[in-house]
């Protein structure tokens, strides 16, 4: 450490503010109040080159130098006591260097250092003098104490954490030290970095797709890594901000007060609704009934309810004299939704006109819809992309509903993006977002989050094990006695039709369809017409059947060969089933072969995780990853592998908030 000063003036002329001090004798460093212990043959190099000097009649802005000392770890307080806090009042700063003996007041006029005095012999607290010797570290609120609970229990030995100011380490567990309890993190070379438990909130469980690399300590690879992520999403943040802005100037008129149809809607409905969904269909009320158009997003687990939202949306829109387009990304799905709608429309009693113009419809089926558009003929069309072509005229479009956004290609985006602006969106989507990102992306677009299962609903028993053929015919007869149906996931179309026949020995009575990707579309919403009616008992299909298929029969699942999925998908598939109440088993089989260990994890995550909801916990391996790729563009997925993603979310704040000030300044 370096300062010069007049001791019996207690005046300084410069002092050296470094993020680390050097005990050579011990071979230990402190970095933000961190204990580092170093292997490197020489390991004072990088350390005693960083630092921050200041000194008397600079011109410094002093907003700069206070987030300058929040970025090294210092803890802004309201007094300063102890080695890596600071203070601000007015022009004056207090700080404590870690790297110095006693703390030390630095005075502004203006943007210009006036003064700096040793706080050494100075009370800054008539009642509480400053200590000169720390030996406890300082005292920690009560909600310090719950974050460094919520902190140990997500961690475990062994395990890759963040740190914000140091990168990816591997988390070695816990150590006691001069009265300090410290989390002790292994970096590259074998380096140590000892975390008091009082910065606890600097460290989060590092969540990617793959295994990063860890980092190393010193040098400034991690400051670059974390500025380039920034600089990304700054990029990010700029084009949805300028988006949403543009549709926030536009006015649209407000839907009606009048609740005839929506109440007959709401009326038909089997279920009770969940509070969270409750709440989104307030949410999307209010959006209708507002002067400025809706672009709001909910966000839902397989099965927890977006649809009904999305038709009672599309209920209000059409009792305000406005048509509706709703767009799904498989034809399967838009004949689910079209059978679902024209059902409940009915039920209500009233004649809402819904069509659906998908590639199975003939041309001139087709051309009579696009008439029925263009001169205000059909309240709702339901469709797949088909709906996003140029010969597609709306009278008078209120609504769009856009199924599984993520899934249409940029492309077909940009069509949708070029909706007028006074038109209300509703997007819907089906990968779990945890409040971190939540929370992030709440500053740019509107979300709605359904996380609880309706009430009726049971967990789905999982159970994984290697094939067996007395496992999968006990699982057949099981489900057939209690006079219900079942998917059979087979994922190779070659032998799709061998599958059938294996299942017809195992079960003789059984009647059993397949369907797969490369039949003719038309065939494949026969057959499942056909097991929607009962007509079938089994439904041996590929992983076309992830989206779409929603029958309340079906409780039982057996996957084949689960090692070929990936875990989202997986978890969506299993989602088929349990939709109802009656209690839904899920077989998740493999080869008699050993897995791989990556393989052995995704199964693992979905037998842990097996109660209602579960998404949100698997979304901590694997979908919340996919969900900033899903939301803000593919790009962010290898962001969020590199600094992992609760520091991800972090930068998408402050992300956020930065282009806010800049827009408002």
């Amino acid at each position: 450490m370096i300062v010069s000063l007049d001791i019996e003036q207690k005046k300084i002329g410069i002092v050296r503010i470094n993020p680390s001090f050097l005990d050579v004798g011990q071979v230990w460093f402190a970095q933000n109040n961190h204990l580092i212990q170093k292997q490197a043959k020489n390991p004072f190099s990088w350390w005693s080159k960083n630092y921050r000097s200041v000194q008397q009649y600079e011109r410094i802005d002093m907003s700069v130098f206070s987030r300058t000392l929040a970025d090294w770890g210092y803890q802004k307080v309201v007094t300063v006591r102890s080695p890596g806090e600071y203070a601000r009042r007015g022009g004056i700063i207090d700080i404590f260097p870690i790297n110095a003996p006693t703390a030390f007041r630095i005075e502004f006029n203006g943007n210009t250092l006036e003064t700096i005095l040793s706080l050494k012999n100075i009370t800054t607290d008539p009642e509480q003098p400053l200590k000169k010797t720390i030996t406890q570290p300082p005292v920690r609120k009560q909600d310090q104490k719950q974050e460094y609970k919520e902190i140990l229990d997500s961690l475990k030995k062994g395990s890759l954490v963040v740190h914000i100011d140091h990168g990816i380490g591997i988390f070695r567990g816990v150590q006691a030290m001069d009265s300090q309890q410290y989390l002790v993190i292994e970096y590259a070379s074998k380096d140590l970095l000892r975390v008091p438990v009082s910065t606890i909130g600097r460290i989060t469980p590092y969540i990617g797709f793959a295994n990063p690399t860890i980092t190393r300590l010193g040098g400034n690879l991690w400051e670059k890594t974390k500025q380039k992520v920034k600089e990304d999403l700054l990029k990010v943040a700029q084009e949805l901000l300028q988006i949403y802005a543009t549709r926030e100037i536009a006015t649209k008129n407000s839907y009606t007060q009048s609740n005839t149809l929506l109440n007959a809607v709401e009326s038909s409905f089997a279920f009770v609704e969940t509070p969270d969904q409750a709440q989104a269909m307030n949410d999307v009320y209010n959006d209708l009934r507002g002067t400025t158009p809706m672009d709001r997003v909910i966000v839902a687990d397989v099965g927890f309810g977006k649809t009904e939202v999305a038709l009672r949306a599309s209920a209000l829109a059409v009792e305000s004299g406005y048509q509706v387009a709703i767009i799904a990304p498989t034809t399967i799905l838009a004949h689910q939704h079209y059978k679902l709608f024209t059902s409940r429309f009915a039920q209500a009693g009233y004649p809402v006109v819904v069509e659906k113009l998908t590639r199975i419809e003939g041309r001139a089926e087709q051309r009579q819809t696009l008439e029925h558009i263009q001169n205000n003929k059909v309240d709702i069309v339901i469709g797949t992309h088909r709906l996003l072509q140029k010969d597609i005229l709306f009278a008078n479009l209120g609504l769009l509903v856009i199924d599984e956004e993520q899934r249409f290609g940029v492309k077909q985006k940009e069509v949708l993006k070029s909706y007028k602006a006074d038109v209300d969106i509703l997007s819907l989507s089906a990968t779990p977002i945890p409040r971190t990102l939540s929370s992030a992306l709440s500053g740019i677009r509107d979300l709605s989050v359904i996380a609880t299962p309706p009430k009726e609903r049971k967990s789905i028993k999982t159970t994984i094990q290697p094939v067996q053929e007395s496992v999968i015919q006990d699982a057949l007869k099981q489900e057939l006695e209690r006079n219900g149906q079942i998917y059979y996931l087979h994922n190779r179309i070659l032998s799709l039709h061998k599958t059938v026949q294996y299942l017809q020995e195992l079960v003789p009575k059984a009647r059993i369809a397949s369907i797969h990707s490369k039949m003719p579309e038309q065939r494949i919403i026969d057959t499942i017409d056909a097991f929607a009616g009962h007509d079938l008992d089994i439904l041996v299909s590929t992983t076309i059947m992830e989206n779409g298929l929603d029958m309340a029969n079906a409780n039982t699942l057996i996957v084949d060969n689960a090692t070929k999925l990936g875990l989202a998908q997986l978890h969506q598939i299993r989602g088929r089933i349990g939709r109802g109440e009656k209690q839904a088993y899920a077989y998740l089989l493999y080869p008699q072969q050993k897995l791989t260990e990556k393989a052995r994890e995704r199964l693992d995550a979905l037998e842990a995780y097996q109660e209602l909801g579960a998404g949100y916990e698997i979304a901590m391996r694997d979908l919340e990853i996919r969900g900033a790729g899903n939301l803000l563009g593919k790009a962010q997925s290898g962001n969020v592998a590199r600094v992992g993603f609760n520091l991800y979310c972090q930068l998408l704040n402050e992300a956020v908030e930065q282009m806010k000030k800049e827009k408002s300044g």
